[in-house]
């Protein structure tokens, strides 16, 4: 559900605290309808913890926001229904079958049987997995078991997917590949929530938020962040900003 203003996500002062530890402090930020949106950061900058609380896995301290329209602070159960999800470990169920494991996730996701009949075929045939239907996932090379994770988080079509490091791992042209997947999704109307610890991918994306300890440093375009920091490519921004970091 996209607000008036176009947004899909809106955070406002969004803080996390473990005990005197504050991994997140105080961020604020929107993320447009359509729009393939980069949050980076280092390690224990307080990205992956900012990426529970948006897919309505942890609650926040303090602060508020909405995600797809429902709010981060009392919806979360509304927010995974209908949002997908990529971990950067490998979600999948790797001792059951390909086909299996696109039933029983579209099944979670609440699609009916007829339609996952449709899914069984229609996803393997799209990713040229026909032959590997009936095979078990732990039998697929890396950049395949992605591949097939990153559909099955788009088996309901859900307006916005959150990606967590999806590509961490695989070779060059499994990457190439996997972001034109993303690409292709963001062309449909899909918004894509990517984490990833390649500054090349950041290049592909709309727009870049950058954490360090827990705030966000910075945020804009590639080429705005660029022009702004007098640097040729995205992992140079990244170091100049990373480099202030107190905590590692």
């Amino acid at each position: 559900m996209t607000g008036e203003n176009g947004n899909i996500i809106e955070i406002n002062g969004l803080t996390k605290r473990f005990g005197s530890f504050t991994a997140v402090d105080n961020i604020s930020f929107h993320v447009r309808k359509g729009e393939i949106f980069g949050f980076l950061g280092a390690n224990g900058a307080g990205k992956t913890t900012a990426m529970k609380i948006l897919c309505g896995l942890s609650l926040p301290t303090s602060g508020e926001g909405t995600v797809n329209g429902f709010s981060i602070n009392g919806e979360q159960e509304q927010i995974k229904r209908h949002i997908g999800y990529m971990s950067q470990k490998f979600s999948l169920y790797p001792d059951l079958k390909v086909w299996e494991n696109i039933r029983l996730f579209g099944g979670i996701y609440g699609l009916g049987f007829k339609e996952l009949r449709k899914k069984c075929v229609s996803i393997p045939e799209s990713l040229g997995m026909e032959d590997y239907a009936d095979k078990s996932v732990s039998s697929l090379p890396l950049g395949w078991k992605q591949k097939l994770a990153f559909s099955i988080a788009m088996i309901h079509n859900p307006e916005i997917v959150f990606l967590d490091e999806p590509t961490g791992g695989v070779d060059p042209e499994t990457r190439r590949m996997f972001w034109e997947m993303i690409c292709g999704a963001a062309e449909n109307g899909t918004t894509v929530f990517v984490t990833t610890h390649y500054m090349d991918e950041a290049e592909y994306c709309d727009r870049v938020s950058i954490m360090v300890d827990g705030r966000i440093a910075d945020i804009g375009s590639p080429e705005e962040l660029k022009g702004r920091y007098g640097e040729p490519d995205m992992d140079s921004v990244f170091r100049k900003l990373a480099t202030k970091a107190k905590r590692f």
